[in-house]
């Protein structure tokens, strides 16, 4: 598909949905007026991370008390199958990230409600479900619809029927998907940020997430040397925050 079909495509999916409007105005401006901002002090931010970043398998140790290994192990048949449904999958979306940091996040809080935004496939969705389950806990979860692939279908993917009871999937933009995850449930237990990559987008998010977890809560975001997001949220907050290198990419991870 070449940059001008997915653009119409992705406009013509807006105009389809009213409910969308809000975000189609947000991301017109984000990408005139302030796309600027989209890696404002990225070259900061990755100099400070790759000063701190530590290892998956470090930071679920240090943090969490728990061996990373545990998790393939017991998981190894939900594991192989959700691969294979990506594998199988016609619409092409983002890999596994970090599972085992956001699986232990849970069961270090021993979660009963867990919120994420981005899900596509649904590999960090899973990793959530597979400790909530154990304590008939919920998944809430906001992620855009795909609309230049057709891909709405495939959204969760790769979670497991018997997982789905647990979960709750907002289909709108973060700023419209968060006021109705939050008015359903006030608290959580774990948060997950892998939606919005811009600055702006960011420091909104971060702020609205972090009044909503609970103290002894963890907090994840992904992908924070993107810009300065994440750094500047954790100065301004006094936050003492742990950064993991992943295949590449930097994570931010801290508990409240």
């Amino acid at each position: 598909m070449s940059e001008i079909t997915r653009v119409l495509k992705t406009f013509i999916g807006y105009l389809k949905r009213p409910d969308l409007y809000p975000e189609l105005g947000r991301k017109i401006i984000k990408n005139t007026v302030n796309r600027g901002n989209a890696f404002k002090g990225k070259e900061k931010t990755n100099s400070w991370a790759a000063e701190r970043a530590v290892s998956q398998e470090e930071a679920i140790s240090t943090l969490f008390g728990f061996e990373i290994n545990r998790f393939r192990d017991e998981f190894r048949d939900v594991l192989t199958d959700a691969a294979q449904r990506e594998k199988e999958c016609p619409v092409k979306m983002g890999g596994p990230g970090a599972l085992e940091l956001i699986y232990y996040a849970c069961e270090f809080a021993s979660a009963q409600k867990v919120v994420e935004t981005g899900v596509a496939y649904g590999w960090s969705s899973l990793a959530s479900l597979l400790s909530l389950a154990k304590r008939n806990g919920t998944l809430y979860s906001s992620d855009m619809p795909y609309l230049a692939q057709d891909g709405d279908q495939y959204v969760g993917y790769v979670v497991p029927e018997n997982l789905r009871s647990h979960w709750k999937l907002f289909r709108f933009a973060d700023k419209e998907s968060l006021p109705k995850i939050f008015s359903e449930n006030p608290v959580f237990d774990v948060l997950h940020y892998d939606s919005d990559k811009s600055y702006n987008g960011r420091v909104w998010a971060y702020s609205e997430l972090y009044k909503h977890l609970k103290k002894g809560g963890v907090f994840i975001s992904d992908d924070i040397g993107d810009n300065s997001a994440y750094q500047d949220f954790c100065e301004k907050n006094n936050i003492e925050t742990t950064v993991v290198e992943y295949e590449g990419k930097y994570i931010g991870v801290f508990i409240k």
